[in-house]
């Protein structure tokens, strides 16, 4: 089992997190792979104050998840929206 565990709405709601983070053509499993992975940075977010977590999926997007706490025992959260962001810049030697 992976964490944090990821609460998602049903899918049939038109208001829920899945119809949401549909809109901007993306997958459950793509949120679930940056979130899930404890590599990738997470900052809040400048609009909401909530927490925001970028990372590059297996299908070469680059996104941010915004998501809020729901759990620490087990951690367990709920994402709000997940967008394509602009891949970090390199860093030059």
């Amino acid at each position: 089992m992976f964490e944090p565990l990821v609460i998602w709405d049903l899918e049939d709601d038109p208001d829920g997190n899945v119809a949401h983070i549909a809109e901007h053509g993306i997958t459950q499993e793509e949120v679930e792979e940056v979130v899930q992975n404890p590599d990738n940075p997470t900052v809040p977010s400048e609009s909401s104050g909530r927490p925001l977590t970028f990372g590059w999926t297996e299908t070469g997007r680059y996104l941010g998840v915004v998501w809020e706490h729901v759990c620490d025992d087990p951690r367990t959260i709920k994402p709000i929206t997940a967008f394509d962001a602009p891949p970090p810049a390199r860093k030059r030697k």
